[in-house]
Order: C-alpha cells, then sequence, then structure tokens
C-alpha cells in the first residue's frame, strides 16, 4: 500500500471523477454530473478524496461533515483494484478527517441490493441500522 495517494479532489479532477464512476461505482445519484461534483469541491474542498496508484484513479470516496453528522457517500474502487485494501484506506482517510472535524460517528448510504459492498461495510466494522429508513424528496 506504499504506493497508493490518498488526496483531496480539486475542479481539474471533475470529468475524470464523473468517468471512474461509471466504471466503478454501484448505482447513480441525482448529484452526478460536473455541477453537483463542482458544487462539492467549492463547498468542502477535502470532502472528495481520491485513491490513486501511480498517477491513476483506483478509489474515491466523499467524506462530508455538515458541522453535526459524518456521511460517507460514493466509496468505489476500480473492478480491477478491488480486495487490495484501497476501500479500507479510504475509510481511514474518511474518519481521520471526521476525528479532527469533532465528528462523533460516521454513517454510510449502502445500496440494498449492493451484497458485495455489505462484506466491505461489514469488515470495516460498520453495521445496518435496521430501524432507519432513508426518505428522499427530488429538490429538481
Amino acid at each position: 500500500m506504499d504506493d497508493l495517494h490518498i488526496r483531496a479532489a480539486g475542479p481539474s479532477d471533475i470529468t475524470a471523477v464523473l468517468g471512474f464512476w461509471q466504471v466503478a461505482a454501484e448505482g447513480a445519484s441525482i448529484s452526478d454530473d460536473e455541477q453537483g461534483v463542482a458544487r462539492l469541491i467549492a463547498r468542502d474542498p477535502e470532502a472528495l478524496l481520491l485513491a490513486e496508484r501511480g498517477g491513476a484513479l483506483v478509489g474515491s470516496v466523499i467524506a462530508g461533515f455538515d458541522g453535526w453528522r459524518c456521511h460517507v457517500y460514493r466509496l468505489a474502487v476500480h473492478p480491477g483494484a478491488r480486495r487490495q485494501g484501497i476501500a479500507a484506506a479510504l475509510l481511514r482517510a474518511t474518519e481521520e478527517r471526521f476525528a479532527a472535524l469533532g465528528g462523533r460517528r460516521s454513517d454510510a448510504m449502502v445500496l440494498q441490493r449492493n451484497e458485495v459492498a455489505h462484506h466491505a461495510w461489514k469488515a470495516a466494522g460498520y453495521g445496518a441500522e435496521e430501524q432507519w429508513r432513508r426518505w428522499t424528496k427530488p429538490l429538481r
């Protein structure tokens, strides 16, 4: 893992990140467009973390903190780089960020149908809270 570099994304990474999510992320989000990612980076320049190996993008995660809760979104690892500790390294980086900001608990949104991800999240110490259900309303 010495060759893995984790850094915050910048505006010049937006196109690469969107392309990466097409290959590596399960499902799509309403915010998966240039404007959505640009807004995230402008609002919180340290939230979108990228994992690179040899200059190639191999992983990403959004570590969002709103001052109240710590939220993890879009944890994705390139299919050809899975099971190499990249997701674990990204989650450690998010947890370090949250702790430095005073966060107390990290939560993640994981698709019910993404059973492969369930194993990764459990291995990282996360567990489903069955008493909660996510309610949403599109704003546009």
